[in-house]
């Protein structure tokens, strides 16, 4: 039971934490948990993807087998799969209606995906130990990559002239930043492994700071008096 507990109360309070960050518009509790169980259910095709590519990393050295672990077995496969559920749930979802929606639903897939890959290590551990260290790690990376990935499909969404660079942005970005993190854990270098702990509050700093912008630009922020009823009709005009 407190197993269970580890491995699922992680993903619960980072997801409660990023839907109260919402602070203008909340987005249906359905559709989170849609999300949530998209990125659960996800972690199955990847476990099956990731199995087959790393057949293809066994004779490497150690520094490159980490690099091709860390950024194309599990960087690029999990990221690529998270992006698929995220933009199949949302795009054309009329609950989609400002930037930072896409961080909302983004991170629900990402801490679906972390809390059903959480229960298998610590299962598989049988251990608290590794529960509470990717506590602090783990999943919260998860939801930062989702956070990143929900910006720039935020972008997308609402720029029109510029929305593949942003779409391309989303998978490329939590991709490498996945894949770095990943690399540094993995290489067994002392070096690359201190680097790991800034790396990761890098990413947490980067996180909250996209989360704050979008939050300042909300179409919904009373401060914003300048997106008007026209500029909104003129955005729906160019959706359809």
């Amino acid at each position: 039971m407190y197993l269970l507990l580890l491995a699922l109360a992680p993903a619960v309070i980072l997801m409660m934490y990023v839907y109260f960050r919402d602070k203008y518009e909340k987005e249906p509790i359905s559709l989170i948990l849609k999300g949530i169980l998209l990125g659960g259910v996800v972690i199955f095709p990847v476990g099956l993807v990731e199995s087959y590519l790393m057949q293809y990393g066994l004779g490497l050295g150690k520094i490159p087998k980490a690099a091709f672990d860390g950024f194309l077995v599990a960087g690029f496969t999990e990221e690529i799969f998270k992006f698929l559920m995220v933009f199949m749930l949302i795009w054309r979802n009329p609950n989609f209606n400002e930037k930072f929606d896409g961080i909302v639903y983004a991170v629900s897939v990402a801490l679906g995906f972390a809390a059903i890959e959480n229960l298998f290590y610590i299962f598989s551990n049988n251990s608290m130990q590794v529960g509470m260290l990717r506590a602090v790690t783990a999943v919260p990376g998860h939801a930062v990559f989702g956070v990143i990935m929900g910006f720039y499909l935020g972008m997308a969404r609402f720029d029109k002239k510029y929305r593949l660079k942003w779409i391309l942005d989303a998978l490329l970005v939590p991709w490498l930043l996945h894949g770095t993190y990943d690399f540094l854990i993995m290489s067994g270098y002392p070096l690359l492994m201190l680097l790991f702990v800034p790396f990761l509050f890098y990413l947490y700093r980067y996180g909250l700071r996209r989360m704050r912008e979008f939050n300042d630009q909300s179409v919904f922020n009373p401060a914003n008096i300048h997106f008007t009823n026209e500029q909104e009709n003129q955005f729906n005009q160019d959706e359809s």
